[in-house]
Order: structure tokens, then C-alpha cells, then sequence
């Protein structure tokens, strides 16, 4: 539900004293801390901790990027609010950007990966919860204001449910239905066992909103299983009854907005047959619900786009493709919500929203026209081109999918963001001109030259893409046809791992990015 892809070889985005630009783009991330909050950005995090021990306050920490479409969200939704702002001052707020330094090895401390995360911790620094980054305003807040009353670690808090949930509290059972269950990095529990963990804990939990909640995020987590996961096996024709009673609740519909709106179409198919009448019963209701939630002026621009996403989605089971009069509505939808969104934050999420949308409901050409009229005002146009990419992957069309890659990687700025950007747009080329063997060596050149000059370069994000980008360079050379090219990309990338000390962790990780699986 989550969401989630050259500039001269010798440059290298470190400093914002050096890059004023980059600069630039920190000091846009700090909007929030205009509208009042006393964010931490030093990276200081032990002194923040012992501050919060000192002051005996909870430490909220905020893990995002410039880029992200729902860190924008929550600048423009959440954290601009008074409500929030006031709260702030019984909290340590820490703002942890992932291209800041070192913070890619406060990721791997704090078991923080995806943008945005935030996590709140008590004073001696257990979690008491991670907070969710996609539901809306006030339920994020009633969230809050539950956890900075608790007296409990989540962790005592689940174990005390599931051994019966003897003394606790509605609001504690509130914490662990809107816990956020789908952080691959919690560790809560076993990743394998969310999904009977949430189902029983719906069986345990009274009666109510938060069990309901609980039964939907436990279907959820079962439609999007991985193999080896302990997957419950409920009667999908009694769990299909219940959904569609929940989303006929116009309440229920919208408390669970998130859910509702996250993978309409993933959950469908995991619970009823193609073309089936259950299906058609299931499609129906939740076409009415999403309809309700794209009407409601009192949820987010991006939210409302995102449930005609989620329409869009449903009409396209079955191999069936959205019909005209669909099309047409998405046309208007984003048209209308487009034109209203002027915050520069709030439209990095609407635009990324509404683009996905146009192009998922056929629509490309006019996908491309609302991104490319973006690049001009957003404050990270390199996101909107990979988008833009993406497109042209879509169409067929190889070359100019390859060079709105190229394009993305040359525009993005910061030391991990460029990473990212790097390692996909290799990733991207090995896919779409595996014959252009010299382009691929370039690219890799430099994205391995600027991480030779980062420090604490392997770690969290960095390291997950360094190694997509290894299994895409084997893969490409699986045969040996590219030999000479691997082996002198594999020639910088061991000179990179020698300098590391024999006793860093990240001199293993260095020597698997390119290791054979």
C-alpha cells in the first residue's frame, strides 16, 4: 500500500554550502518548521534522546526526503496544522532527511527505510508506535494524542492483546489497529506473521471500530503475501460479506479511508473469482464507497485522486480496460484538483497522484502533459521524469524512456536521492538497450564514483538499490557477452570495498552488491 525509482562523473552532492541548490531544496524541507515546529535537523541524535530522557519527553522522529510525494502530503496536511504544532511542544521533534549526513546509518539504527516514516519513542527510548503516514489529518492526530498518553511500549501493548487483553484500554487497541503494519522495517513481529497476528488480534479486540479495522488490515496483509508467509485462510465468501457491509458504512468507509483507497483491486482479486458474481457484488460496493470519498471535500486532494485511482484499478481486473465515461471522470477529477492545489508541497503529492491515475486509466498522453508542465514549477522535477519513464516504458517506446532516466539521474540532488536515481536509471538502461554497453559502464562509473566519496555509503536505502543494481549488472552478464564492461565496473567497485576497514560492516555489504546469487 506503500509506496515506490549523469551528472559529471566528478561531482559528487554533499554539502549545501557547495551546492546551493541542494541547499535550497533542505531549507524547503524545513516548511514545517516555518509554520512553528522546533524540528532537530543537526543529525545529532543521541544528544536529542538524551534531551528527551532530561525533559522526560516522548521523541518523535520524522524520517522523509525532499522528493517524496507523501512527506509532501504530510508538510502540506499534517504538519502545518496548529493542532499539531502545539503538540509538537510536548514531544522532542527530529527531522531526519535521508540525503542529510549519516543519515542513512541512523535508517539502519532506527529500522527506518520508506519515506516518509516517523516513529514515536517514550523517553528511555523504547517505540511506542510507528505512526502512520497515510491516513488523513485528524485521524493522524487522534493517533498522536493517543500514543503521547500511553504508558506502554507497543511492544508491551501486543503482548498484553495477545494474551487476552485483559486491562486494556480503547485507545490502546486504537494504537495497535492503526500501527504501521505495513513497514516492512517493524519489527513488532515476524514480517511472515502480520497477517494472523492482525486477524487475531481482530478476534481479541472488542467489538467495534478498531476490531473492524483490525479485520481489514488482516485481509490486507493476506492478499499481499509473500511466499512463506503464515497467511490465515478465512471463508472469502464470509469475509467478502463483511466488506462489503463495511464499505456500505459511510463512516466506517471513511475512517479507513487509507484501506479503502490502498488496494481496492489487490484485495478483490484475493477474495473473489474472475467474473464472478461475488466479484461483481464486491466491485459495485466498492465503486460506491470510493465514489463517496472522491465527493468529500473534507479529506486531501490526494486522497480524493487516490480513490479514482482505486476506480480505475478495480475497472481493470479481469483484463478489461477503463471505459470512456471512466476516462472521462479521471479527466475531470484532476483537472478540478489540480487547478485548486497552489502549495508547492501539496502538489508534488497531487501531481504524482493524478499522473498515476491518468496513466493507469490509458490516458498517457495527458499523464505526460500535467508532468512535464511540472517540471517547470516543482522544487523536485527529477521525480516527475522518472515518472515520465515510466510512460514511455508503458508505450514501447525504449529510447525515450532511456533518456528520461538519464534525465532524472542528471537532475537529482543529494548524496542518497542520487543513488537512487543512479542505480535505477542503470537498472533501467540494462532493461530497455542492453546493447549499449558503453552508456551502462558510464553510468555505473559515476554512480560508483560518487559513492566512493560518501560517507557511511551501505547502509538502509543506499545499500537496498546498490544490490538491485548488482542483480541487474549479473543478470546482464549472465552469459559473459558483457565481460569486459562487468569486470572493469567490478574492478572500481573492489577498489571502493579495499578502502573500507577490515571490521566495517559495510565492507560485506560492498563486496555482495555484485556477488552471484
Amino acid at each position: 500500500m506503500k509506496i515506490l525509482p549523469a551528472l559529471l562523473a566528478g561531482l559528487l552532492l554533499t554539502s549545501p554550502s557547495i551546492f546551493p541548490a541542494f541547499a535550497a531544496d533542505q531549507a524547503g524541507a524545513a516548511h514545517a518548521g516555518q509554520a512553528g515546529i522546533d524540528w532537530r535537523k543537526d543529525n545529532n541524535v543521541d544528544a536529542a534522546f538524551a534531551l528527551a530522557k532530561a525533559s522526560n519527553k516522548p521523541l518523535f522522529l520524522y524520517w522523509g526526503a525532499v522528493w517524496c510525494p507523501p512527506c509532501n502530503q504530510v508538510k502540506a496536511t499534517i504538519f502545518n496544522r496548529q493542532e499539531f504544532i502545539e503538540k509538537s511542544r510536548h514531544f522532542i521533534p527530529v527531522y531526519l532527511d535521508g540525503d542529510s549526513p549519516g543519515a542513512q546509518k541512523f535508517g539502519a539504527q532506527f529500522k527506518v527505510r520508506g519515506y516518509p516514516t516517523m516513529i514515536l519513542f517514550k523517553p528511555d527510548g523504547s517505540e511506542i508506535t510507528r505512526l502512520p503516514g497515510e491516513v488523513d489529518a485528524e485521524r493522524y492526530l487522534q493517533v498522536l494524542t493517543l500514543a503521547l498518553n500511553t504508558s506502554l511500549s507497543v511492544q508491551d501493548t501486543l503482548k498484553v492483546a495477545l494474551a487476552g487483553g485483559k486491562n486494556l484500554k480503547e485507545q490502546d487497541w486504537s494504537l495497535l489497529a492503526d500501527y504501521s503494519w505495513d513497514d516492512p522495517e517493524q519489527k513488532l513481529v515476524n514480517g511472515k506473521d502480520v497477517p494472523a497476528t492482525l486477524l487475531r488480534l481482530s478476534e481479541l479486540s472488542p467489538a467495534g471500530a478498531n476490531a473492524t479495522r483490525l479485520y481489514l488490515r488482516a485481509l490486507y496483509a493476506a492478499a499481499g503475501a509473500k511466499p512463506g508467509q503464515t497467511v490465515p485462510a478465512p471463508d472469502k465468501a464470509v469475509a467478502s460479506d463483511k466488506l462489503v457491509k463495511a464499505l456500505s458504512d459511510a463512516r466506517l468507509a471513511r475512517d479507513n479511508m487509507d484501506l479503502v483507497t490502498g488496494a481496492a483491486a489487490e484485495l478483490t482479486e484475493y477474495m473473489t473469482p474472475p467474473k464472478s458474481e461475488a466479484r461483481n457484488k464486491l466491485v459495485k460496493a466498492w465503486n460506491a464507497a470510493l465514489v463517496r470519498l472522491a465527493d468529500d471535500a473534507t479529506i486531501s486532494k490526494t486522497d480524493r485522486l487516490g480513490a479514482i485511482g482505486a476506480q480505475v484499478a478495480l475497472a481493470s481486473l479481469d483484463n478489461a480496460k477503463p471505459d470512456a465515461a471512466l476516462q472521462k471522470e479521471v479527466q475531470k477529477r484532476v483537472a478540478l484538483i489540480e487547478q485548486a492545489t497552489t502549495d508547492a508541497y501539496e502538489r508534488q503529492s497531487v501531481v504524482n497522484t493524478a499522473a498515476h491515475a491518468l496513466g493507469d486509466a490509458g490516458l498517457l498522453d495527458d499523464s505526460d502533459a500535467l508532468l512535464k508542465a511540472e517540471l517547470k514549477r516543482s522544487h523536485s522535477p527529477y521525480y516527475f521524469m522518472s515518472t515520465l519513464g515510466a510512460n514511455a516504458k508503458k508505450r514501447g517506446d525504449k529510447a525515450a524512456a532511456a533518456n528520461w532516466y538519464e534525465q532524472a539521474y542528471n537532475a537529482a540532488k543529494g548524496p542518497a536521492t542520487r543513488l537512487q536515481w543512479g542505480s535505477s536509471y542503470v537498472s533501467n538502461l540494462v532493461d530497455l538497450a542492453p546493447a549499449e554497453e558503453a552508456r551502462i559502464e558510464k553510468a555505473v562509473h559515476s554512480v560508483l564514483l560518487e559513492l566512493s566519496r560518501v560517507e557511511n555509503a551501505f547502509y538502509e536505502r543506499n545499500r537496498a538499490y546498490l544490490d538491485k543494481m548488482g542483480k541487474k549488472l549479473n543478470e546482464w552478464n549472465k552469459d559473459g557477452k558483457h565481460q569486459a564492461a562487468y569486470q572493469k565496473v567490478r574492478g572500481q567497485l573492489e577498489g571502493i570495498c579495499a578502502k573500507l576497514p577490515v571490521n566495517d560492516p559495510q565492507k560485506a555489504a560492498c563486496q555482495g552488491v555484485l556477488a552471484k546469487s
